[in-house]
């Protein structure tokens, strides 16, 4: 498991994920495969055999709006408990505590300067 405090995880969120694949293959040499989600197909990137991130498809009106970006996760020993603690510390919540089998439990929020970050306890 990643330690406590450091990026566990990254993740391209597009709007256009075949040209985001496209441009990262032939950039970088990654690979992607395909893992079916419920509604939509998260893509796991590759360098070789070594897992380094993912790529979502940002569809639907919620997300007209949101630029292209990459969205850092930081490993976390407990996602509720550390919430509370950025929430005191000026930070806001963009999106409660929620578990994904496997992966772990995640939350979404704004830091205090207004930078969005992930928190992750990830599935042991």
């Amino acid at each position: 498991m990643t330690p406590h405090g450091n990026f566990h995880w990254n993740e391209l969120m597009t709007h256009d994920v075949n040209r985001a694949k496209a441009f990262y293959a032939r950039t970088l040499g990654w690979s992607f495969d395909p893992m079916p989600m419920d509604g939509f197909t998260y893509w796991i990137a590759k360098a070789g055999d070594q897992v380094v991130g993912g790529a979502i498809e940002m569809s639907g009106p919620e997300f007209k709006d949101v630029p292209e970006h990459w969205m850092a996760y930081v490993s976390v020993d407990d996602v509720n408990e550390r919430l509370v603690k950025a929430i005191a510390a000026g930070g806001a919540t963009l999106r409660e505590p929620f578990d994904i089998p496997g992966v772990g439990r995640i939350a979404i929020l704004r830091d205090a300067a207004g930078a969005v970050i992930g928190l992750i306890t990830p599935a042991s």
